[in-house]
């Protein structure tokens, strides 16, 4: 694969992602690491990927879809995805996954938030900061983000607390992107002159080409997509089909977590019908597919970022019930993409969104509001010219 060595603009996303071994980093000294990756003995220099852009499809997880969307806009000229790694050593960069993106692992210093990391220290000072840096969740240590001073610098918590790094680290962003007004509220009581937009990085860069409807038997009544852990509440799911006549089915489908086999002993209890696929996880073409044999989907949670499942079940056409006490990502909730209610009228909402399905529309809905093309372009009228300057 050709790669072509830059001078254009760049775009990274930091996750909270970590991988590897667990025992006891021992980092390089920042000097020692600077001389690994200028010969390349660390990995490759920063490059763009010479394949005509016209191929580039905006799909994967929701940590892709937003630097993938960008990419393609033309806003940036190469996109990374980094995280981090226990231990001395990680693995070569990626870009098996998908060809437009190149995902690099960093070692961590050690095991506290926000992460410090000499290895991606050195690599900012060897090969400059890239014009756009966006940190995801738990984030980064000071120095990187002073090493980063360039950068147009954008920060999103990924889940229901606003902020989950410190004062000492908030303080350097440009940009907050937020899941509900609350969380921007939050932003500017301590940050007062900070920018922020309610644009979830899940559900708003949503892409249609990921779910769609298919044709077949719906052969659930309402399906569950969530981690089997505790914030997800499942048990309201189960307490809500137990109140409602036998015969009702469901399907969950638990990407990952550690409760899989509690969520299945619980559902034994309750004498419920309830099908499980995984955890593991599945493919995504496999959660379409899956989805597209149920008639709802549901949220049940309450202290969780918007999910970006919120959307694609919209998307593969099913409305949408979620707990009205759901924190963020109740606006993607409308009366023609389905309804919110409290979790002791669940078995309610349930039985009556099922008599009246031809009331909802939510894959237009998403279509005209939500999918990465809107959100991209919300994105860069946000960013104002500074974006530029830096």
């Amino acid at each position: 694969m050709n790669r072509q060595y830059l001078g254009k603009k760049r775009l990274v996303v930091i996750s909270d992602y970590q991988a590897g071994w667990s025992g006891p980093p021992s980092p390089l000294a920042i000097e020692e690491l600077r001389a690994q990756w200028a010969s390349g003995a660390r990995g490759s220099p920063p490059f763009t990927v010479e394949q005509p852009i016209h191929d580039l499809v905006v799909e994967g997880s929701y940590i892709e879809r937003l630097p993938l969307a960008c990419l393609k806009m033309g806003i940036v000229d190469s996109v990374e995805v980094w995280t981090h790694w226990r231990g001395d050593r990680p693995p070569p960069e990626d870009l098996t996954t998908n060809p437009f993106l190149v995902r690099r692992s960093f070692a961590m210093n050690g095991p506290e938030a926000p992460f410090a990391s000499n290895d991606m220290l050195a690599h900012i000072l060897t090969f400059g900061a890239p014009d756009i840096l966006c940190v995801w969740g738990l984030g980064v240590s000071e120095d990187i983000l002073v090493a980063c001073k360039s950068s147009y610098k954008i920060y999103n918590s990924i889940d229901a607390p606003t902020w989950r790094v410190p004062r000492s680290i908030s303080q350097h962003f440009d940009l907050v992107l937020t899941g509900a007004l609350w969380q921007s509220q939050e932003v500017n009581r301590r940050h007062p002159e900070m920018k922020t937009a309610v644009l979830p990085i899940g559900p708003e860069f949503a892409s249609q080409s990921m779910f769609y409807p298919l044709d077949g038997p719906r052969r659930y009544d309402v399906i569950y997509v969530a981690a089997a852990q505790t914030y997800k509440r499942h048990d309201i799911l189960f307490d809500a089909l137990a109140k409602l006549p036998h015969g009702m089915r469901a399907l969950c489908v638990c990407g990952y977590g550690e409760l899989g086999n509690m969520l299945r002993t619980q559902v034994q209890a309750l004498g419920i019908d309830v099908d499980f696929v995984g955890p593991p996880g599945v493919p995504y073409a496999e959660v379409n597919s899956l989805m597209n044999q149920a008639k709802i989907g549901v949220v049940c949670g309450i202290n969780d970022g918007a999910p970006a499942i919120l959307t694609e079940y919209m998307l593969a056409g099913l409305p949408v019930l979620a707990n009205s006490a759901l924190v963020c990502g109740l606006q993607y909730i409308t009366p023609r993409t389905g309804e919110t209610v409290a979790a002791d009228h669940f078995h309610h909402a349930i039985s009556s969104m099922l008599e009246n399905l031809s009331n909802y529309s939510p894959r237009q809905v998403v279509l005209d509001n939500w999918t990465w093309p809107h959100s991209v372009r919300k994105l860069c009228e946000i960013m104002d010219s500074r974006a530029g300057q830096k």
